[in-house]
């Protein structure tokens, strides 16, 4: 099982000394997640790294939780509504300060183009709710876009949902 120490997601924008105080409660609370970890051999507790915008703040909160030694880490508080190219950016600049021999998580993407450009990026897992929300809708994800397979056209087809697939 995987299980995340708590934090605190600052919203984007927001004052650097917001984000700053942040940052130092979410470490604190790190700390004592540790403390009261019970099954370290079945459960592992990831730190999740924050810091908004702000790249000293990231690399703060980076070293602080590295130094606690978390059996994975995970970047939270980006994919909050900012344009793409600055998550990809503050992915980027994290990224450099995680472990290279550790899990790392990027939270709340699920985006094809997303997931592509975060991967090359360095991160090796992901969650998001769009593929099941849209999914329960009847939509499909493909290498042609999205295909609503509720359409009457799609009644007969059984077809593959993607040839490239």
């Amino acid at each position: 099982d995987i299980m995340m120490a708590f934090d605190e997601c600052p919203p984007m924008p927001a004052e650097y000394k917001y984000v700053k105080d942040s940052i130092e409660r979410t470490t604190r609370w790190a700390e004592r997640c540790l403390k009261a970890h019970s099954r370290p051999e079945d459960q592992a507790l990831f730190g999740i790294i924050q810091g908004g915008e702000y790249k000293d703040l990231r690399k703060q909160s980076a070293e602080e939780l590295v130094a606690l030694d978390f059996p994975g880490y995970a970047i939270g508080g980006l994919s909050v509504g900012e344009p793409k190219p600055v998550m990809y950016d503050m992915v980027h600049h994290t990224e450099q300060f995680m472990p290279k021999d550790k899990p790392r998580y990027l939270m709340g993407v699920g985006s094809p183009d997303a997931l592509i450009e975060c991967s090359i990026r360095g991160m090796d897992m992901f969650d998001c709710v769009l593929p099941t929300r849209i999914a329960r809708n009847g939509t499909c994800m493909t290498s042609h876009g999205r295909v609503i397979i509720k359409n009457a056209k799609y009644a007969e087809d059984l077809g593959p949902l993607d040839d490239n697939c």
